[in-house]
């Protein structure tokens, strides 16, 4: 009799430890940052570089787009910055030392057309007074003159431009107009660049909405990376314990598969409250409000695969 006592006794305590152990966990799963990279041209998907599943770093190639048009735009905009910054250089340079002789000799010319149109006047004046030339001739002698001496002035005024040289409010339209080709030519750099996709972060490519030869509209999503190199622990926390658990916590992470708790500190827990998920429903929990917490861990070996079920035991400090 009394080993059956005995023996009832321990069938009845050991239950009860078990319950006290599971007590103060908290259930969820496995999960990581979902990072969508979207189109932004509608151009056609020439190269898949990566298969779905596999992993990848930070700045890796995943899928290319049809890039020849924003190629071609690049190739105006450096050929406009390149004509801009040749007419800064030409007016920080000055006028040839060619284009000054040339006005030195146009204002010689005029100067000579000038005396010979003032003697021709002078002749016609003294045959006009000896009655030998009409008025008329005396008019257009005039008009030459006058035409010769307007010419002379302006060969003059276009010699002191040159030598004079460029002025400050030319250069400084020259400089403006080159940091505005450079810049039209930066974000045709960038639009050409954004014809490849890579990966913002260390992480796995997920999956791949498009296939080879699609066009996805600017702005769909065109592959999903799970971000991290382990994903984190994704569990409920009851409200009952929300004032326990804090950022910066420390926490056992348990994961179906693994023999040994993962140790692991809580990054972040959700303000407000939200109905507690199906599948950590249990009878004791069932009705109660929970929170959302993310806890991370460090882990040797491959990275977990998202979706496990996990229990966590938080540390108390």
């Amino acid at each position: 009799m009394k080993r059956t006592l005995i023996c009832l006794a321990c069938l009845l305590v050991v239950p009860a430890c078990g319950s006290d152990d599971q007590a103060g966990r908290v259930v969820g799963q496995l999960a990581s940052d979902r990072i969508e990279l979207s189109a932004e041209s509608g151009e056609p998907i020439t190269r898949i570089a990566v298969p779905e599943g596999a992993v990848v770093a930070a700045g890796d190639v995943l899928v290319v787009q049809d890039d020849a048009r924003a190629a071609a735009r690049l190739a105006e905009a450096d050929a406009l910055l390149g004509q801009a910054q040749a007419r800064l250089d030409e007016l920080v340079r000055g006028p040839r030392t060619e284009m000054i002789a040339a006005a030195r000799a146009n204002v010689e010319g005029a100067n000579r057309d000038l005396a010979f149109r003032d003697s021709e006047l002078e002749r016609i004046r003294e045959i006009h007074t000896l009655g030998l030339a009409s008025p008329d001739q005396l008019d257009r002698a005039q008009a030459a003159l006058d035409a010769a001496q307007a010419n002379a002035k302006l060969r003059l005024a276009q010699l002191e431009e040159l030598l004079t040289g460029t002025t400050i409010e030319e250069l400084a339209q020259a400089e403006q107009a080159v940091k505005q080709a450079a810049a039209r030519r930066d974000a045709a750099q960038v639009d050409l660049d954004r014809h490849t996709l890579r990966a913002p972060v260390d992480g796995i490519a997920d999956s791949r909405l498009f296939e080879l030869g699609e066009r996805p509209t600017p702005g769909q999503p065109v592959m999903i990376v799970l971000g991290g190199t382990q994903p984190y622990a994704r569990v409920y926390v009851p409200e009952a314990m929300r004032v326990h658990v804090r950022a910066g916590a420390a926490a056992r992470v348990f994961v179906d598969g693994l023999e040994d708790p993962v140790d692991g500190r809580v990054r972040w827990v959700a303000s407000e409250a939200a109905f507690t998920p199906y599948f950590a429903l249990t009878e004791r929990d069932r009705g109660r409000l929970t929170y959302v917490a993310k806890i991370e861990f460090e882990r040797n070996g491959g990275r977990l695969p998202d979706g496990v079920p996990v229990e966590v035991e938080f540390v108390a400090d």
